[in-house]
C-alpha cells in the first residue's frame, strides 16, 4: 500500500481530537470532583480558600467537554442544546468564585434558567412513544 492511500485512510487531527478530548476532559472534571469530595471531608489536607477553586474546575471543565462536542456536525437544535448546557456550566462556575454577592446571584439564576431550558428543549425533543396495539390508554 502506498503512503498516499495510508494517509487518505487515517483519520484527521481535528476528528482525533473531537474523540479524544471530551472523555479526556470528562475524566479531568471526575477527577477535580474527587479533589473537591477529598477537600471537603479533610480540608486541613488543601490550603486555605482553595474550596472555591476545586468547586470551579469540574463545571468548566464539563463545559469545555459540552463545547469539543457541540463542534462537531449536527443539527442546529443540538448545537443549541449543546451551547446553552455549556453555557449553564459557565456561569454556575462564575457563581461559585464570583466576590460580589449580588453579582453571583445572578449568574447563579441564570445557570439555573439555562439549565431548565436544556431540559426542556431535550425533553420537547424526544419523539412521542407510541403504544402497542391492544395497549390501553390513558
Amino acid at each position: 500500500m502506498k503512503w498516499r492511500d495510508r494517509v487518505g485512510r487515517m483519520p484527521s487531527l481535528r476528528s482525533r481530537a473531537h474523540r479524544t478530548l471530551p472523555p479526556v476532559i470528562g475524566a479531568l472534571a471526575l477527577l477535580s470532583v474527587g479533589a473537591l469530595l477529598i477537600c471537603d471531608a479533610s480540608p486541613r489536607l488543601f490550603p486555605a480558600n482553595v474550596h472555591d477553586t476545586l468547586a470551579t474546575l469540574p463545571l468548566v471543565l464539563t463545559a469545555i467537554a459540552v463545547l469539543f462536542q457541540a463542534i462537531r456536525p449536527a443539527r442546529p437544535l443540538e448545537w443549541a442544546k449543546a451551547l446553552i448546557l455549556a453555557l449553564a456550566f459557565f456561569f454556575w462556575a462564575a457563581s461559585q468564585i464570583w466576590v460580589q454577592r449580588e453579582t453571583a446571584t445572578l449568574f447563579n439564576d441564570v445557570a439555573v434558567a439555562l439549565f431548565v431550558l436544556d431540559v426542556v428543549l431535550v425533553i420537547a425533543g424526544r419523539p412521542a412513544e407510541t403504544a402497542p396495539r391492544g395497549a390501553p390508554g390513558y
